[in-house]
């Protein structure tokens, strides 16, 4: 099944019919491309698509659009799109009344200066100083919104958070809340996939390193000759400068070991944390004060949904939305395994945007207030929900983790234990939601999962009498003991069909080390088990003395068919995706079953 908005009735008014009565009644004007210069004597280029033919305005509202992915192609062949990362805006905001302004950030594209992080206050400061600029000009209403996929959304709330008066909404699309969970440490343990390949990509872009952009589709057009200059650069050798000033860009894999722990300052620069280069450390001092629509997906890389759900949480009194669909990261591809043939979406997210922008941006009237803050979408239901709040069904149900791989409704009367020898070699395959962090193309997300929890610890419910929706963020808490004085625990959530078949649902995922719990900063709301990440939080188990551990997996919606059974597989690795816990020492683990410290999972359940 498709992920249409007209898959239930979440919606009064669905996005699709919406765009449908939309007017766009003008055209795209070629664009202007200029240098602005920053406060340090950096240059950013700029470009600027303004609605062209019919009486418009004289003044209208801008969406700026932040990337590091090249505002611009230059092109060598009919036919290419310059602008394929901003295509979609562009087609979608400017025939309808609004200017696109779309800025390489500083280190990347034609712009020049160096990028010191990956986000970084340095940027947090250049993006107030272009809403500055945006308002002076003459087409220039002084209302701006913001929008982008990953490092675009996570750049709108940076510009959001600058408090500047001309910013009213921003749309995140995937993008991050907190970099140090949501991103390179997700459950405290190194994501390889990030620190290992994102090098690559920004090597390649940044220093226009052409062939180098083969593995990456939305890239390796043959025609595509580098950064577009800016208009002043007819000899292009300002591009070249900026260019070649890149050179001098950090490493992603040198510069994240220096955050190992969560707000802990970089060695060379005790200002530079996790937190100064994530929106939460920005966003919290300023609730209600812009409209945020926040989107991610079921398939969203390492735990970009956990960041959406926590932006709302977060920022109550504004016009506050969430939406959550079937998507990879991104929301490129429909990730569920019963969609039909056709991978891309169907759901128009530009179009739910272009909703929120007009109503904050253009002050029209599109009977936005009158829907659910909330939808969502429910993979193998195939339909859309509409809810006041996350979760939408705060209730759980409790399965106990019990001997012969059960996974019960009552706890084991009896105190038994689980032994299970982790391995480094135990993976989830090259089909799955971290792939696409590093802008590789996944289709068929988690094609391959069926039988790769053979070499896993594995506990299944008996088979469920009727269909079952499983809403929210299911919680694991297991009393273990390993080997070592440290250890990775990862947990997968499956559907055991009543052939035998076993389909992904979610993941979650925990360094032993950073065990401890607590509670969350005003400006930082989670509905799961919290926890600092911080070095003064961490402690070392100790070996062959069991505790307690808690923590969520990644929140899903997805229907359990009656017949099927919900399976929990628990392992200490993901070879293809983390950093071995703890290098070389694969830990031995044991699990209580039963007693007063029963190991169980708390499920969002819905019959």
């Amino acid at each position: 099944m498709p992920d249409r908005d007209d898959l239930g009735q979440a919606w009064q008014l669905p996005p699709s019919r919406y765009l449908h009565q939309r007017p766009a009644p003008y055209g795209i004007g070629a664009p202007a491309a200029c240098y602005v210069t920053m406060r340090d004597g950096v240059r950013l280029a700029v470009d600027v698509y303004l609605p062209e033919g019919a009486p418009r305005p004289q003044r209208v509202p801008a969406i700026v659009i932040l990337t590091p992915y090249y505002r611009r192609f230059q092109v060598t062949g009919p036919g290419a799109e310059p602008a394929p990362n901003i295509a979609i805006y562009r087609d979608m905001f400017v025939p309808r009344g609004y200017a696109l302004v779309t800025v390489d950030v500083r280190g990347c594209g034609a712009s020049f200066g160096t990028r010191d992080c990956f986000r970084s206050p340095r940027e947090r400061d250049d993006h107030r100083e272009i809403a500055d600029w945006i308002v002076a000009q003459p087409w220039s209403s002084g209302v701006i919104g913001s929008t982008g996929i990953s490092y675009l959304g996570a750049a709108a709330c940076f510009l959001a958070s600058t408090g500047h008066p001309a910013v009213k909404a921003i749309a995140p699309i995937c993008a991050v809340h907190d970099t140090y969970t949501d991103h390179v440490f997700p459950g405290g343990i190194k994501c390889t996939t990030v620190t290992e390949n994102y090098d690559e990509l920004v090597e390649a872009l940044d220093q226009d390193k052409r062939d180098m952009l083969a593995p990456y589709p939305y890239f390796n057009d043959k025609r595509y000759a580098g950064p577009a200059p800016v208009d002043e650069d007819t000899g292009g050798k300002l591009l070249a400068a900026a260019i070649a000033g890149h050179a001098d860009s950090f490493k992603m894999r040198d510069l994240a070991p220096e955050f190992a722990f969560r707000e802990g300052a970089a060695s060379h620069d005790p200002a530079l944390h996790s937190g100064a280069f994530s929106p939460y450390w920005y966003l919290g001092d300023m609730p209600g004060q812009v409209n945020v629509l926040s989107i991610s997906g079921w398939y969203d890389g390492s735990a970009f949904a956990n960041g959406s759900i926590a932006r709302f949480l977060s920022n109550p009194g504004a016009d506050n939305r969430l939406l959550l669909g079937p998507w990879d990261h991104g929301a490129r591809t429909n990730g569920s395994p019963f969609r039909d043939s056709r991978p891309l979406p169907e759901f128009p997210v530009l179009a739910e945007i272009l909703r929120f922008f007009d109503e904050h941006l253009a002050g029209m009237d599109t009977g936005l207030r009158d829907e659910a803050p909330v939808h969502f979408h429910t993979v193998r239901g195939e339909k859309w929900q509409a809810a006041t709040s996350w979760p939408p069904h705060p209730a759980n149900t409790r399965m106990f983790l019990a001997a012969d791989g059960v996974l019960a409704s009552q706890a084991p009367g009896e105190t038994a234990v689980a032994a299970y020898q982790a391995s480094f070699t135990t993976a989830t395959g090259r089909n799955s939601r971290f792939e696409r962090l590093g802008a590789l193309p996944v289709v068929d997300y988690y094609k391959d999962w069926n039988g790769r929890e053979e070499r896993m610890l594995s506990f299944a419910t008996a088979p469920f009498a009727r269909d079952t929706e499983l809403t929210g963020h299911a919680t694991v808490q297991l009393h273990v003991s390993t080997s070592e004085h440290d250890a990775g625990l990862f947990v997968y959530l499956s559907e055991v069909d009543a052939d035998g078949r076993s389909w992904f649902i979610t993941e979650g995922l925990l360094r032993l080390l950073h065990r401890t719990e607590g509670q969350p900063p005003a400006g930082y709301q989670a509905t799961w088990p919290w926890r600092s990440f911080r070095r003064e939080d961490a402690r070392h188990m100790q070996p062959g003395v069991p505790e307690t551990v808690r923590f969520a997996l990644l929140p899903v919606s997805w229907t359990l068919q009656a017949g099927s059974r919900l399976r929990v597989a628990i392992a200490g690795a993901d070879a293809d995706h983390f950093a071995q816990v703890t290098p070389g020492r694969p830990p031995s683990l044991e699990f209580t079953l039963g007693g007063a410290n029963a190991s169980f999972i708390d499920l969002p359940l819905r019959g």
